[in-house]
């Protein structure tokens, strides 16, 4: 048990929508992240980190109404504080920095920023965000994404490299039944215009039709009715994304033929199986422009990640615009699918072995052979107290360690241990090599 106590009153319960990791949490989370640094590396991109806080300047404006009501922001300090309180300034004087929301927007400002990166620069990047969003199953207001994110060109290889990233990845963690839905932003907005929405509520409608998985086609037609947008013009446009699921419309649509290249190119990768044309797919996002991308997977509502083309993101941070398209796997979603289906392989969370001695024997020597198994690869922890030893095995089975090894006088003597294998129950006296073996070999 810990020292201390905590006052009457105090919660200690992390914020809503945050969570604290324990070793099982950790080691899942480590193992789908060291899966998803290697595939990323593999299809050669380099990593990056940028810093939690962004300045305001830099995040507003790039995600939406929606996306800059979530944004975290951070109030002035001291002195700064003081004077815009004591001036009488609104909230939007009170605070000109933010927690990071996405990783795209903090790409797009160090690639305006930095001037010797490569022409085509290819990085990954794996760090949290926060949202001040309502937490739900599977969402949260602090969460890790995974991006992967090819700047300077504006081939559809780059779409399918992502895209075949993305989709190793998960293969790689053992899904299968996952669809990568693909639809064209230029093509959505020719649906919006035809169905005789005006421009200016062009991105209105596309946040509308976001949450159509959510809310239903019924849904839409309300917040679309809610935005001002006539019933009869969403009636065409819902109307209009359904004609268009049938299959073979896509090669029929007029600016249907870049997603038809990037099928025919994704053919070739490990996303060829994934990939399903979806025209009602929208990205509430207001910064892409060409082909957006969705992951869903049986039984789960919602997506496990997204992403798509955005040339005019990096052009509002300098003064050239830079061709980008990028991916981000979502790994709170993910983690939430493995566990539920138990996916995760045995990942030896803890100790291996417990070192247990008795009374007679220097803790200096139980600490020298811990050393010794710890050199021929072995996970030890050392009881560092010297209680019966039914008390140091009953907490080694708490562990849920393997073995416990048993340090006494005569062992120690003929340079032995004491190995019991806490599942079967059986005991052998064996040097610290032969127990280190055993150990490895769970023998």
């Amino acid at each position: 048990m810990m020292a201390g106590r905590m006052s009457k009153g105090i919660s200690t319960k992390p914020p809503s929508g945050m969570r604290d990791f324990l070793a099982p949490d950790v080691a899942r989370r480590r193992h789908v992240l060291g899966v998803v640094q290697r595939v990323y590396e593999s299809f050669g991109f380099v990593p990056l980190e940028t810093p939690t806080i962004e300045n305001l300047t830099t995040l507003l404006g790039k995600y939406g109404p929606e996306g800059d009501q979530l944004l975290y922001r951070l109030l002035h300090r001291r002195e700064k504080l003081a004077r815009a309180l004591e001036a009488g300034a609104d909230e939007a004087g009170l605070a000109d920095e933010g927690l990071r929301y996405d990783l795209t927007v903090p790409l797009a400002r160090v690639v305006a920023n930095y001037k010797d990166l490569p022409t085509y620069y290819k990085r990954y990047q794996i760090q949290p965000v926060w949202r001040a969003d309502r937490p739900a199953r599977g969402r949260f207001r602090e969460f890790y994404q995974c991006d992967v994110d090819v700047i300077g060109t504006q081939s559809l290889v780059a779409e399918a490299e992502v895209c075949g990233a993305i989709a190793t990845v998960l293969k790689e963690l053992g899904f299968s039944d996952f669809k990568i839905h693909v639809n064209h932003r230029e093509l959505l907005r020719a649906f919006v215009t035809d169905a005789g929405i005006a421009p200016e509520n062009e991105s209105l409608a596309l946040i509308a039709l976001d949450k159509l998985d959510k809310i239903g086609r019924d849904g839409v037609l309300k917040e679309l009715g809610e935005k001002g947008i006539e019933p009869a013009a969403g009636e065409r446009l819902l109307a209009a994304l359904e004609a268009a699921r049938e299959p073979g419309a896509l090669g029929r649509l007029t600016g249907g033929e870049p997603l038809v290249e990037l099928f025919a190119l994704a053919a070739a990768g490990p996303a060829s199986d994934h990939l399903l044309f979806d025209p009602t797919l929208a990205r509430g996002l207001s910064y892409y422009t060409g082909p957006i991308f969705e992951i869903t997977c049986e039984g789960l509502a919602g997506s496990l990640g997204g992403g798509g083309r955005y040339d005019n993101l990096i052009g509002m941070f300098g003064k050239q615009q830079v061709p980008a398209v990028g991916f981000s796997l979502g790994l709170e979603r993910v983690l939430l699918v493995m566990e539920e289906r138990a996916m995760f392989p045995d990942l030896g969370v803890g100790p291996e072995v417990l070192l247990c001695r008795m009374k007679e024997v220097p803790a200096h020597d139980a600490i020298r052979v811990a050393s010794e198994l710890r050199s021929k690869g072995v996970r030890v922890e050392v009881f560092a107290d010297t209680p019966q030893l039914k008390k140091q095995l009953n907490y080694a089975n708490n562990l849920g360690a393997p073995y416990a090894a048993v340090l006494g006088e005569s062992e120690l003597q003929a340079g032995t241990i004491a190995l019991k294998n806490l599942e079967s129950g059986e005991q052998v006296t064996v040097g610290v090599a032969e127990a280190a073996d055993r150990i490895r070999s769970r023998a």
